[in-house]
This record gives structure tokens, C-alpha cells and sequence, in this order.
């Protein structure tokens, strides 16, 4: 069990600070707001992998569960409970951050001096102007694949990166955000999506949740593809 709230109190965590970052900098306009998202999430994941990864293994994502599935790392029994969990966690996270948003005065001079109202109340994603749903799935495949796969890579048990692997799976996602903001303001998690989605919806906009299966389906691909991948890297001829 304490395996399972690790992975709960991680991706809660993951969705309070990233998509925090995304609603208290007022969105993600600017090529400093896009990395000052990218970062709120990437050391998110920095952070809950030295604090639970001794616990849980640090997957906060239902993608890299899946892939680690894939990959028989963790059991059927065990990868139901973390993806379970995980989407609690992302609700709880999302939640906290609908107490604060909501307890916020966004009519006082003080704060329209400083951006107005917020560009995003709950960080969900969405596909952007101009990208197609098509494109939108296609690029959380891509982006997904490629950061799960850093995720498998560097957690192996023979030749990962050992310590450093946090790190390096931390920056990965940082990487990630930065060129897929544009384009679905990026999930590669569809527990991440999930909470903010709910919360969107409490808003009055039903537009996250119509297109939430762009970001439940296209991340669970790519973690399959990432699992396919390494092992194919991995098998010895």
C-alpha cells in the first residue's frame, strides 16, 4: 500500500507544481513562460524521484507504468493500483489548486496590474490553434515515446544511469515540455490530464474533457512504443 500512496503523493505533487506554474504565470504566451512551465514540471519529477523513488520506483504517470508493464518490470496487480492511485493523486492536485485559484481576487487593482485574470485556471491541455486532433495525438505518441523511453533507458537495471537517473529523466521532460507547449500545451501523462480536465469542466468548459482522449491515448501508445523500442535496444543477438 505505502508503494501506492507514494505514486499518489508524487503525481499530485507533479500537477500542483507543474500546472501551478502554468495557471500562477498567467499561461504559457511567452518563451519565458513556456520554460518556466517546462521546469515546474521537470523538477517536479526531479524532486518525487529522490524523495518516493526508493519507495515506488517514481512512475507518477500512467505512460511509464504501462510501459513498465510492457516491459515486465512491475506486475498486472501493481501497474492497475499505480495508474488507480496516480489518477487520484492528479485529482487531489488539481483540486488544491481550484481551493487556491478560487479563493483569489482577480479583480483588485493590485492584481490586473500584474496580468489580469489567469490565462488558464487548471492547466489543461488542449490541442493549440491551428493543430488538428490528428496532430495533437501524433505528437503525444512522439513526445511520450521519447521520454519513457529515457525513463526505461535510464532506470535499467544494468545499464541505466544509476543515481543520476532522476536527473536525467527530469530534464528529459523539461526538454519535452518546451517543444510540445506549443502544440497540446503537452501531457506525455494522461494522469496529469485527467484532474485538470475535471476541473476545467467545474469551470463551466467542457472543451479539455472532449478532447482528453487525445491525451489518455496518444501517451499510452508512446509507452508501449518506448517499451517495444528498448527492447529491441537491449536484446542481446
Amino acid at each position: 500500500m505505502k508503494k501506492y500512496l507514494a505514486e499518489l503523493i508524487g503525481t499530485m505533487v507533479l500537477v500542483l507544481m507543474g500546472c501551478g506554474s502554468a495557471i500562477f504565470n498567467h499561461g504559457v504566451g511567452t518563451t519565458a513562460q513556456v520554460l518556466t512551465v517546462a521546469f515546474g514540471f521537470g523538477l517536479s519529477v526531479v524532486a518525487m524521484a529522490y524523495t518516493i523513488g526508493g519507495v515506488s520506483g517514481c512512475h507518477i504517470n500512467p505512460a511509464i507504468t504501462f510501459g513498465a508493464f510492457l516491459s515486465k518490470r512491475i506486475s498486472g496487480k501493481d501497474a492497475g493500483m499505480y495508474m488507480l492511485f496516480q489518477v487520484i493523486g492528479a485529482i487531489l492536485g488539481s483540486l488544491i489548486l481550484y481551493i487556491i485559484v478560487s479563493n483569489i481576487d482577480t479583480t483588485g487593482a493590485s492584481y490586473i496590474a500584474q496580468g489580469g485574470d489567469f490565462a488558464t485556471k487548471t492547466g489543461a491541455n488542449g490541442t493549440q490553434p491551428g493543430v488538428s486532433m490528428l496532430g495533437g495525438l501524433i505528437a503525444e505518441i512522439v513526445f511520450t515515446f521519447v521520454f519513457v523511453l529515457v525513463v526505461l533507458g535510464t532506470t535499467d537495471s544494468k545499464k541505466g544511469a544509476g543515481s543520476f537517473a532522476g536527473l536525467a529523466i527530469g530534464l528529459s521532460l523539461v526538454l519535452v515540455h518546451i517543444v510540445c507547449i506549443p502544440l497540446t500545451g503537452t501531457s506525455v501523462n494522461p494522469a496529469r490530464s485527467i484532474g485538470p480536465a475535471i476541473f476545467e469542466a467545474v469551470y463551466g468548459n467542457t472543451g479539455a474533457l472532449s478532447q482528453l482522449w487525445i491525451f489518455i491515448a496518444g501517451p499510452l501508445v508512446g509507452g508501449a512504443l518506448a517499451s517495444v523500442a528498448w527492447k529491441a535496444v537491449v536484446t542481446e543477438q
